[in-house]
């Protein structure tokens, strides 16, 4: 008798799998450093012989193996690492990782196969690379994104697409309570265009600020590190051979380095900056002017959506064709937050959509009220 639901199981597995090994193959043909690409597939081929393994579970169970066709997700991530570089995507496949590890929980033939030990291993080499590359686009604009819409794990993708939402539902709300209130199409226009760079300003100070006030709490942190280097050094020492000691060193060889460290000039600062701190001293955050400027132009972005009909015509065709252009951009930022999130891109794009034209809703319902009451 067929099991339907361990059938749909072993084919949701292998597909995992499979997209797993296009996105490590990926990630290697992007990477630079040829011990991390190496790593990299060697991993795709650890992912490999586990959909293998899906595969023979299918055909003992009696059924055909499918061709594989990687998602949306899978392509779209393959094709930022090799536009922006594997560590432009890293911290988006360690959330995966992190989430891979329990999919296998309680599934016996993927235990009997060691595939948890597998994703453990995985999810830890994953976390590593992450803090040696300090995660994101390190030295881009994208990476400089943390905000307002601080991301986790340094992911700045997320952040843009939030940056972008913003702007879209806040100027397509205010466009359609304007609308409403039965206002000219001008009047549409020069309100559209006042919310989209009222919003864009206040973004882009508002993000000016939150990276400019890290930065300045990490230089002082920095000097108070360095101050106590200078003055008490064989307390910071002791402090670097506990750090060491915390990650798995033995206790003398974490003493031997912490002294080697002391010796070399700024590598003691560097190194507590980092691990106590959690402060790259070469970054401090990113440069609160590019965090200003790319907050200014994807809130802009998002939020001309709603205007452009306006600027070309008036009256109902323009009022539909914005809510259209509007609903459109909605879906189009929840696919892209399936790529943070792994949602079902209809899901993702159906639930942005729900959200954002109920807002305008309630704004147009409100402008309708207001601009009859006031005639």
């Amino acid at each position: 008798m067929r099991d339907a639901k361990a059938i749909a199981r072993y084919r949701m597995n292998r597909q995992d799998e499979l997209e797993a090994v296009t996105l490590y193959q990926a990630l290697a043909a992007a990477e630079r450093d040829p011990h991390l690409a190496a790593i990299y597939d060697k991993m795709a081929e650890v992912e490999s012989r586990h959909a293998t393994v899906w595969e023979d579970h299918l055909r003992q169970a009696g059924e055909s193996v499918p061709p594989y066709a990687p998602s949306w997700r899978a392509r779209t991530l393959s094709w930022l690492a090799r536009r922006l570089g594997a560590s432009a995507v890293l911290p988006l496949v360690t959330a995966m990782e992190r989430d891979a590890v329990n999919t296998y929980v309680g599934q016996p033939e993927a235990e009997a196969a060691g595939m948890p030990r597998d994703e453990h291993s995985h999810a830890r080499v994953f976390r590593a690379v992450e803090q040696a590359t300090r995660g994101g686009v390190s030295g881009s604009v994208l990476a400089r994104l943390e905000g307002r819409h601080r991301a986790t794990g340094g992911n700045a993708l997320r952040a843009a697409v939030l940056g972008a939402s913003d702007g879209l539902t806040s100027n397509m709300s205010l466009v359609m309570g304007v609308a409403g209130a039965a206002l000219g199409g001008r009047s549409i226009l020069l309100t559209g265009f006042a919310g989209l760079l009222a919003g864009a300003l206040s973004m882009a100070i508002g993000e000016w600020l939150s990276v400019q006030s890290a930065r300045e709490l990490s230089e002082r942190q920095l000097a108070v590190e360095r101050e106590e280097l200078a003055t008490a050094p064989e307390e910071e020492q002791e402090e670097l051979a506990l750090i060491y000691q915390a990650k798995g060193v033995d206790e003398a060889s974490a003493r031997e380095l912490a002294a080697h460290l002391m010796r070399q000039d700024g590598s003691a600062l560097d190194t507590l900056a980092r691990e106590e701190l959690g402060i790259d001293p070469q970054e401090l955050g990113g440069s609160a002017i590019q965090a200003a400027v790319t907050s200014f132009i994807l809130f802009a972005l998002g939020a001309l959506v709603p205007v452009l009909p306006y600027i070309v015509a008036t009256g109902t065709g323009a009022f539909v064709a914005s809510l259209a252009l509007s609903v459109l951009g909605l879906f189009a930022i929840g696919a892209g937050i399936t790529l943070t999130t792994g949602t079902p891109l209809l899901k993702a794009g159906g639930r942005q959509v729900l959200f954002g034209t109920a807002a305008a809703a309630i704004t147009f319902g409100l402008g309708r009220l207001v601009g009859g009451a006031l005639g």
